[in-house]
């Protein structure tokens, strides 16, 4: 391990598979982390700009938003609903409406790394179906993975080195942090942890 992260990747607890001594462990701290989460939740919204913005491009099509998405104190619902578009699922060309606070999570670090460089989406939300497709190919995928409800993105940000943005994440303390050896961040806006 160096720093927060292993720069050789690592599994992501809600994206790849558990390991079993860490189902019991993670069922008997779910109630620990539930009360941290609405703890933390109620601090990360008070320390949110009062404009948010992104800037997120899907890796693989033409599709992009470069906009303000939060203003006068309420989500702007078409711009949720174009990032809905740019962070649909691909393979089953299905649109779901993404947790806002993912784009929340996304806006406060390209602000704390004082960036408007674009969000490379590599993947965003996963269908049941298209999560239990890769999970049957490999057991590096989770089968209650947080992409499945809207809640992950795995990207790039253009200019920036990737093990510095999952860094940089990580110290913000706003959800799950992770690294992965092909130089792309997974954030999620669950309970913080890094791997």
């Amino acid at each position: 391990m160096l720093g927060l992260f292993n720069r050789h990747g690592g599994a992501c607890p809600c994206c790849e598979p558990e390991m079993a001594g860490r189902r019991q462990i993670l069922k008997a701290g779910i109630g620990v982390l539930a009360g941290t989460a609405l703890l933390s939740e109620s601090a990360v919204a008070a320390s949110l700009p009062p404009v948010r913005r992104l800037n997120a491009q899907r890796f693989s099509t033409e599709d992009s938003f470069d906009g303000v998405y939060f203003s006068d104190g309420k989500y702007d619902r078409e711009a949720l609903r174009k990032l809905d578009w740019v962070f649909r699922d691909l393979s089953a060309a299905e649109v779901t409406p993404m947790d806002p606070r993912l784009f929340d999570v996304l806006s406060s670090v390209a602000a704390r790394l004082e960036t408007n460089e674009t969000f490379s989406i590599m993947s965003g939300y996963r269908t049941p179906e298209h999560n239990a497709n890769n999970a049957r190919r490999s057991r590096a995928v989770s089968t209650v993975s947080l992409h499945m409800s809207g809640m992950a993105a795995d990207f790039r940000l253009q200019g920036r080195d990737g093990y510095g943005v999952a860094r940089t994440a990580a110290q913000m303390q706003m959800g799950g942090v992770g690294y992965y050896r092909q130089g792309f961040v997974h954030l999620d806006c669950g309970p913080p942890r890094r791997w």
